[in-house]
């Protein structure tokens, strides 16, 4: 016999949950292609909200059953006095009352779009689906500020609240048992003793009072054996151990330079919000650092990373020697996991590129995880481009380079980069 158990069990907006994940499971890819239609439409800073999307309604069809009424039927509908049968009904003219209302259908069909509204955590599970910092190795399970209370077997001492009456129990039995074998064993053979002896004597003879104050004797000191002594308590055993977490920081580099001009700065910014709104949900241990740079590289808070107008020239070298300031002072490559991303034109003085490469290879990726560059230009590679793919062959392992040139491909680039490595 089959048993099915159907949860029916409302969520708080009156909505079966189970169906929900059941209906978002079964259309996952027509869902995760509104999605991807719906990041068009709306800026990075609105991504952590819900979206309303709508599915081909052809997608979602399904086949429907009822029973036939068989044979050959004629219907007689009253009130007919206009047409008979093969009469040919002409088409409605136009007007208020044949006139559609709504949109009409994208894939240019009579049937309406489904129109399912994604909450907040759904959308954001489905555009982080298969995203992971790559490479996130736990070198230190360090900085341990939690910790949680585990089972360790039992103890003889406690507080009533943790007694184990089972295992109590269990070792009370078995302490009488093992004290109380022996007289059972003696009192076993007394008794049949006796029953022997009560056939050849008489009841006043002296061995069967004998026998008799013997297996008394025996009984009374199986009574005395006590039910549960202090010695059979145990109680649950319960011991506090570290709950430890893996760390990791994440440098963002934004190049601030007159030649970022407010469409550049954009991208790079949208990019980074993603960045950021990624690693603050996916990861609970997560330093972020912002570092924006021209001539000069500082570090600054969120705010200002995104917002702040400041411009000048460009020395792409100052960010990567202030990030390797930063990771010497505070961040230690023997108890972090380290990570980097940078975004630029790519437009540098050319004696500072050959230097930026210098500094990555001799002093940031030997240190870090993970670091990719972004390069947000519509022309040809720029030098500093040029120079870091020197670098690409060594350490493919960990040093990424990517270009976008519009809005669009910051996306397909974001999951290029930190895709789930299997």
């Amino acid at each position: 016999m089959t048993v099915r158990i159907i949860d029916r069990r409302f969520d708080s907006k009156h909505k079966s949950s189970v169906n929900r994940g059941r209906f978002i499971d079964r259309y996952k890819g027509q869902i995760r292609k509104a999605v991807a239609d719906a990041l068009n439409k709306r800026g990075i800073r609105d991504i952590d909200n819900g979206e309303k999307i709508g599915i081909p309604g052809k997608d979602i069809a399904e086949p429907q059953f009822e029973h036939s009424h068989g044979g050959v039927w004629e219907t007689v509908r009253p009130g007919n006095d206009r047409f008979s049968t093969g009469d040919q009904v002409e088409r409605p003219q136009g007007g208020s009352g044949a006139q559609g209302r709504g949109q009409a259908s994208q894939e240019g069909e009579g049937l309406d779009e489904f129109i399912f509204t994604l909450t907040k955590d759904e959308f954001l599970d489905i555009f982080f689906d298969e995203l992971a910092l790559p490479n996130l190795i736990k070198q230190q399970l360090a900085h341990v500020e939690q910790y949680r209370r585990v089972r360790a077997g039992y103890t003889q001492s406690g507080v009533p609240t943790n007694i184990n009456l089972a295992r109590t129990m269990r070792g009370a039995a078995g302490r009488r048992i093992a004290v109380g074998g022996p007289y059972a064993a003696q009192l076993r053979a007394l008794a049949a003793e006796l029953d022997e002896q009560k056939n050849k004597l008489a009841d006043d003879d002296p061995e069967l009072e004998r026998l008799r104050r013997e297996i008394a004797h025996l009984r009374a000191r199986i009574e005395q054996v006590p039910f549960v002594d202090t010695f059979d308590l145990r109680y649950n055993n319960r011991i506090r151990v570290p709950q430890p977490s893996t760390q990791a920081v994440m440098f963002c580099l934004l190049d601030v330079s007159g030649s970022m001009d407010e469409g550049r700065k954009n991208i790079a910014k949208r990019f980074f919000m993603l960045l950021y709104l990624f690693l603050t949900r996916n990861y609970e241990r997560i330093d972020v650092v912002f570092i924006r740079h021209h001539t000069v590289a500082s570090e600054v808070d969120e705010d200002e990373f995104f917002t702040s107008r400041e411009s000048g020239g460009t020395v792409v070298s100052s960010a990567l020697d202030l990030m390797h300031k930063i990771v010497a002072d505070r961040y230690p490559s023997s108890q972090w996991n380290i990570y980097g991303a940078q975004a630029s034109d790519g437009d540098n003085w050319s004696d500072d590129s050959p230097r930026c490469r210098e500094l990555l290879e001799q002093s940031l990726l030997p240190l870090t995880q993970y670091f990719a560059y972004i390069e947000i230009t519509e022309g040809p590679p720029q030098n500093l481009w040029e120079e870091y793919a020197k670098l690409e062959a060594t350490y493919a392992d960990h040093f990424a380079m990517r270009r976008i040139a519009t809005v669009a491909d910051i996306y397909p680039v974001f999951r290029d980069l930190f895709k789930r490595q299997v």
